[in-house]
């Protein structure tokens, strides 16, 4: 085999015991959700808020995230499927008329995701009366950054969202899906570009002053991480959706633009107004 090229065939199940296991995907999530909460918990600490505030700011980001990533797939990717089975979209059985089967839950859309983060935030933050919503965006984008890496190393374990075939000498040739041909491996190319941009907001919220710029670092996040999604699109496996009616991008380039205009205009909104002290 040509040592560019990589036949990935791997054990989807992370921890086997008895009947009892966990998916390298489902691992990677907990991964994301767990060191996110550590970077908030040292974020806290730094910049004297309170830390009891955080069991519930996870609460909300599990549930943020999970129910928008659910419905973004739903809605954005899947519809036509979803209309037709609608006990689907929260219960993770397929029910047709020979019985029923546990599927678990068969597509995530980080786009819905990120919706469905950003109304739990505007929701945690009425609740807990913050001063500003813009200071918690600014903030666990950075956590968000570095669990998207997570999610798509996991997306690479259970070898989907996969890449173009790349027609030379180089790529993953995913067995699981019986497959003889390589492809970019997509889902790799994504998590270093959000592993790069978890290190940026890493210096920028140290190392400079613009953390103290409202909405500044969440722009930034939004408009690279969008960014990255876009041109990967380039090279990713069609996942069907609106690109059907709209053409000339994918589904989830259209979804990306938005995402990337409100980050910059985030940031050169950022750049004109700072938080109080």
């Amino acid at each position: 085999m040509n040592d560019l090229i990589i036949e990935w065939s791997p054990n989807v199940k992370a921890i086997s015991i008895g009947p009892i296991a966990i998916h390298w995907y489902s691992l990677m999530f907990l991964l994301a959700f767990y060191i996110g909460f550590k970077i908030m918990k040292k974020i806290y600490v730094k910049e004297n808020k309170d830390i009891a505030l955080l069991d519930p700011f996870l609460v909300h980001m599990v549930v943020g995230t999970i129910v928008g990533a659910r419905l973004g797939e739903v809605f954005f990717y899947n519809w036509d499927y979803f209309q037709n089975n609608l006990l689907e979209i929260f219960l993770p059985f397929k029910i047709d008329s020979s019985g029923w089967e546990f599927i678990g839950f068969r597509g995530l859309s980080s786009h819905g995701a990120t919706v469905g983060i950003i109304i739990s935030i505007i929701l945690y933050k009425i609740r807990y009366k913050y001063d500003s919503v813009l200071w918690i965006f600014d903030r666990i984008v950075i956590a968000v950054a570095l669990g998207g890496m997570f999610v798509r190393i996991g997306n690479f374990f259970n070898s989907e969202i996969v890449g173009k075939y790349t027609n030379s000498d180089f790529g993953v040739i995913f067995l699981n899906r019986s497959e003889v041909l390589p492809r970019h491996p997509a889902q790799l190319y994504e998590a270093f570009g959000y592993l790069l941009l978890f290190i940026l907001l890493i210096f920028v919220y140290n190392k400079t002053k613009l953390s103290q710029n409202k909405g500044f670092v969440f722009g930034l996040f939004l408009s690279i991480l969008f960014g990255i999604r876009f041109i990967v699109e380039y090279v990713k496996e069609s996942q069907g959706g609106i690109e059907e009616a709209l053409g000339i991008f994918s589904t989830g380039q259209w979804l990306s633009i938005p995402f990337i205009l409100i980050g910059l205009s985030l940031m050169t909104l950022g750049l004109k107004n700072k938080y109080n002290g």
